[in-house]
């Protein structure tokens, strides 16, 4: 067994929270492989945090002074995946203005993280069989070989075995990447470190948009230890923030936190894959808590403008008593009243400037192109501040017609 200086010690290096016994395992076994040139397929449900695990073994292996590359598979349309992953020559295709070198070529002498690896179209897992096996491959539009030296850790929440079976993965492919199998736990599966990322969640929150955190009493937290998690770690975060937004109370009670967790009595076993369905609610929700903070803010702004009129508009009306004309007429008049003249300028106003009720949609647009102007039109940036992959908003760009 490791020493647990040493498993602390990556821990904090990598920002991986818990002490659960199957997660110690899983990192025991990445820092053993990490100084072969073993390939390594890490397994697990969607949010446990994978991508962590290719990350420790190639800061611990011999290749930690060269590159790192990560690749997400699902995120590249497949008519570009060979192109991205081998390169092409100039005029391979159209577009193709000049020669361009792909992420193998690139990584040479390093290591190359490809992510959602059960997604590549069966043409790329040959040419990615070829690379394992003898570390050759071809540009797309060139009959040159070349070779690169990389080492590759690929990671996967398919079920891979189900997807040789229906003939969407080869099995050669397979045993080649699964060399070393790191699994890495469910969050139901390490009931103690559930509270732990829960208050870091919370905490950073609290930070970010400098606000009390919220803490649970230890019946919320015997609820939130106990619950199934079928989001894992992702889901976990999402719940921590919700709380965090939209609770005036800091104090969370098993009441207060029932609200934020799904009914369970649909979740009865655990599911490898998650749903194209469940991604885009997930990542919907967690863009419509960051407007909510952003509107946080404006809302304060507001008020306090909404104060400084009300208070001019008082200081006028004390100051300039009504002429002598209107007190003579409102004389003449015994059933009439005074009317407020500024009061209803100042609402219609207001009425007339109020914008239309936005829509989901125009929230999401908004947010989505406020993140790509801020990270210079960068997707993966962009992603990455929004709480989403990389893949969910290259969709809803093209679904909100967001013109980069």
């Amino acid at each position: 067994m490791m020493d647990n200086n040493t498993l602390l010690s990556v821990k904090q290096r990598f920002g991986i929270i818990g002490n659960s016994p199957l997660l110690n395992r899983a990192l025991e076994v990445a820092l053993r492989v990490a100084p072969t040139d073993l390939t390594v397929l890490v397994t697990g449900e969607s949010g446990v945090g994978k991508e962590f695990f290719p990350q420790v073994i190639h800061a611990f292996s011999a290749r930690k002074h060269n590159k790192y590359v990560a690749v997400n598979c699902g995120a590249i349309p497949e008519g570009t995946i060979d192109s991205e992953l081998f390169g092409h020559e100039k005029g391979a295709f159209t577009g193709a203005i000049e020669s361009r070198k792909g992420y193998f070529e690139e990584a040479d002498g390093g290591t190359i993280f490809l992510d959602e690896v059960g997604e590549l179209p069966l043409a790329t897992q040959v040419r990615l069989l070829r690379v394992l096996q003898t570390g050759e491959f071809i540009r797309v539009g060139s009959a040159k070989v070349q070779k690169t030296n990389v080492r590759v850790v690929a990671a996967t929440n398919s079920n891979l075995m189900k997807a040789i079976a229906d003939g969407r993965f080869r099995e050669d492919l397979y045993y080649r990447l699964n060399t070393v199998p790191i699994t890495v736990p469910a969050l139901r599966e390490r009931p103690e470190d559930i509270h732990l990322l829960f208050r870091r969640f919370a905490a950073d929150v609290a930070v970010q948009y400098k606000m009390p955190a919220i803490a649970l009493n230890e019946e919320a937290r015997a609820m939130l230890e106990n619950y199934y998690w079928r989001g894992n770690i992702r889901q976990l975060k999402n719940v921590a923030e919700q709380i965090s937004a939209i609770e005036e109370s800091r104090d969370i009670t098993p009441q207060v936190l029932a609200k934020y967790l799904v009914d369970e009595s649909s979740a009865a076993s655990p599911s490898v894959t998650q749903s194209a369905k469940a991604e885009e609610m997930n990542s919907e929700r967690e863009l419509l808590y960051k407007i909510l903070f952003d509107m946080r803010s404006d809302i304060n702004d507001l008020k306090r403008m909404m104060a400084d009129l009300h208070s001019g508009y008082s200081s006028y009306r004390t100051a300039a008593p009504a002429p002598a004309e209107t007190k003579e007429v409102v004389a003449l008049l015994p059933h009439a009243t005074p009317t407020p003249v500024v009061e209803e300028y100042a609402e219609s106003e207001i009425v007339d400037e109020v914008p239309r009720e936005m829509t989901k949609a125009d929230m999401q647009r908004e947010q989505i192109v406020k993140a790509l102007r801020r990270n210079g039109g960068s997707r993966r940036a962009a992603a990455a501040e929004l709480f989403m992959s990389e893949r969910t908003l290259y969709r809803k760009i093209k679904d909100l017609n967001i013109e980069e």
